[in-house]
Formats: structure tokens, sequence, C-alpha cells
């Protein structure tokens, strides 16, 4: 399977060919076809990177030093999460 950035060229390179004023309309309706089955593969691609970065932004940072635990879920005042119960 070709990677992203493969499919890319191979989509620029037939950009560029269907552009020419000497290919035939045959051929260009070839590099056509070509073209939209590598664009929807690369939508899919792209799709997939997204689900992959959101689940990224979604997970919680690990704990460190810069990032230590939540202990003050339930304070003694009364409060839950900074809100009044």
């Amino acid at each position: 399977m070709a990677t992203f950035e493969e499919n890319l060229k191979r989509l620029e390179q037939l950009t560029g060919d269907i552009k020419r004023s000497d290919i035939s309309l045959e051929d260009a309706l070839k590099d056509f076809e070509e073209g939209i089955k590598l664009a929807k593969g690369m939508e899919g691609q792209l799709d997939d990177i997204e689900g992959k970065i959101q689940i990224l932004m979604n997970e919680p940072s690990p704990m460190s030093k810069e990032n230590p635990p939540q202990m003050d879920l339930f304070s003694d005042d009364g409060e839950v999460n900074g809100t009044r119960r």
C-alpha cells in the first residue's frame, strides 16, 4: 500500500497530465478515474488520522511533576470540583 505522500505525488502527476493540451480524451478520462480513486483513498486515510488525533487529544495527560494528580475533587468547604454542592 502506498503512503499518503506517494498517493499525493501520483495525484499531482495525474492532474498535470490531464492539463496537457496533447492528451487524448480517453487518456484524460483514465487519469481522471485513477485520480478519483486515489482521492477517495486519501480521504479515508485522512479520516483515520483525524480519528487518531482526536483520541490522542482527549486522552488524559500522563501524571508528572508538571501535571500532578488532582486530589481536590472533594474539598472540605462543600465544593465539588470548584462548584458548590
